[in-house]
């Protein structure tokens, strides 16, 4: 390539993301220069340039070398990485330092990587170059037709970068919060609200990202329960309860979620002709990021009890064999017969404790990066993460500029479930939650999630707990001591148990 056309932005790694933010960078005016280990992806992916852009301008340049990438960009660089995350991240930036990166040149990691790797990562390549990140959410239609962007990092970077990343982002009608659709390629939206904005310091997108596994894991968790309820419960079929879902989806409940439950549950297998669902194994994958997400609320202390119970759930899915061998030992409950006014009865409580229990793990997940961001220094502003999770990414949905709007009336909000439009929503519809829960107990059908969602509710806003009698107990066998209620909480006291008549004494 000569210097008459140099590229804007390098880009590395041609996998499934790589690729289409490649074209959608492609689509917003950018000429990217390709590399990737693979030749035959760089060639695929200059071919479907080809085929895109018809008799236009070539857009997409494909190289052969980290040097010859690097020779191809307009100075300063500026890089983008799609690679697993872990040692290829490392292996890319060793190969960009040998290729004689420069310390202006920013690179940006697109991946999933675990954020303590990107703090130690912007620190070790500092001396040669920026170390840049912005989580991606959205999947492959995501990065190809606007994701959502969760960029963290130095903020002379943001400056840099802001531009380029708010092109391809995601767009949303800024009055109602709806996504701005585009599905044809090489149709930008250019108008809308991007679903990118600055998250923080090193490590806070990819920690926020981390959360916003965490809550799809919940949601995506506390839409299967009521599948199984309907199910299990009330024996309807697949079709049937596609129906549902699409009722539920014209309110309260709309979101992506939603969308792709309703047309996984109408698709028939091309093999049997059957359901597709019940054609599938029902053994759960996961990637880490929502187990992330768990090990990080407990290291934090955060109540996170729902993301945790889905984790648990995809556990205890793959034991399938051992399920299979309790399925003929352990009774449960039997199931009745019920009416068609009974079943339209469960059927509208189920709806509801659905919400209920979405608002639940919204509120965990929030309440986690707020202990974080305090913990970390990070200053997120959940108002304006809200706002770029409306589009774009897996847990889009309607109720998101509810979020928004809730954190940005009240920036000092210390929980989702204290703001008066969502404390009136569970208000208004608790009853309906508890009867649901109450009746897919006694149908013997698991809801770990949505169980566990309101006894978080009903833990926060408990006065007093147990926990009491808990401290007692741990002084009583390890001295670990207890405040008490009519003495500053910061005093410390301790029983002697074992003494006769026992002793208390002030610890601090």
């Amino acid at each position: 390539m000569n210097n008459k056309m140099l590229c804007d932005i390098g880009f590395i790694g041609l996998g499934v993301m790589g690729n289409n933010l490649a074209l959608n960078l492609a689509d917003n005016g950018y000429k990217v220069a390709c590399f990737d280990l693979d030749n035959q992806k760089i060639e695929q992916l200059e071919t479907m340039d080809q085929q895109q852009r018809g008799e236009g301008e070539q857009r997409i340049f494909g190289c052969s070398s980290y040097t010859q990438l690097l020779d191809s960009l307009s100075k300063p660089n500026l890089l983008m990485v799609s690679v697993p995350a872990g040692n290829a991240v490392d292996h890319v930036c060793e190969h960009l330092i040998a290729a004689d990166i420069k310390a202006d040149d920013i690179v940006i990691d697109t991946g999933n990587s675990l954020w303590t790797d990107t703090i130690e990562r912007e620190i070790k390549y500092r001396p040669h170059f920026i170390f840049f990140s912005t989580a991606v959410s959205g999947g492959e239609v995501g990065a190809r037709f606007g994701p959502s962007l969760m960029p963290s990092g130095d903020p002379y970077a943001w400056t840099r970068v802001a531009p380029v990343l708010q092109a391809i982002a995601a767009k949303v009608d800024p009055e109602s919060g709806r996504p701005i659709e585009r599905f044809e390629p090489g149709n930008p939206v250019l108008e809308g609200e991007p679903c990118a904005a600055y998250i923080g310091a090193s490590g806070a997108g990819h920690y926020v990202k981390m959360v916003h596994n965490g809550i799809e894991y919940a949601d995506m968790q506390l839409i299967c329960e009521s599948y199984h309820i309907l199910r299990s419960g009330l024996k309807l079929s697949p079709m049937e309860i596609a129906d549902i879902f699409e009722q539920w989806n014209c309110g309260l409940l709309d979101s992506y979620l939603m969308d792709i439950s309703i047309e996984v549950l109408r698709q028939q297998d091309p093999i049997t002709a059957a359901p597709l669902v019940d054609m599938i194994l029902d053994t759960a994958g996961q990637k880490g990021t929502g187990l992330w997400t768990a090990v990080s609320a407990l290291q934090m202390g955060s109540p996170a009890q729902s993301i945790t119970q889905a984790v648990f759930a995809r556990s205890i899915s793959s034991l399938k064999e051992e399920r299979l061998v309790a399925s003929g030992l352990l009774s449960g409950p039997q199931i009745p017969e019920y009416s068609a006014q009974q079943r339209a009865k469960i059927i509208a409580e189920l709806h509801d404790a659905l919400y209920c229990s979405k608002i639940c793990a919204y509120a965990q997940g929030f309440q986690l990066m707020s202990i974080a961001s305090k913990d970390k220094g990070w200053n997120l502003d959940f108002a304006a993460i809200a706002k770029i999770w409306r589009a774009g990414c897996i847990i889009r949905a309607v109720f998101l500029q509810d979020i928004s709007r809730a954190y940005g009336s009240d920036g000092k909000l210390q929980n989702l479930l204290l703001d008066p439009y969502f404390s009136q929503q569970i208000t208004k519809f608790q009853l309906s939650w508890r009867k649901s829960i109450a009746s897919a107990t006694l149908m013997g059908i698991p809801h770990p999630a949505m169980s566990s969602a309101l006894a978080y509710y009903d833990s926060y806003r408990c006065a007093v707990l147990p926990a009491n009698l808990l401290q007692a107990q741990r002084d009583f066998f390890g001295a670990h001591t207890f405040s008490r209620t009519d003495r500053d909480k910061d005093e410390k006291y301790h029983l002697d148990w074992s003494a006769n008549p026992r002793v208390m004494h002030k610890v601090s």
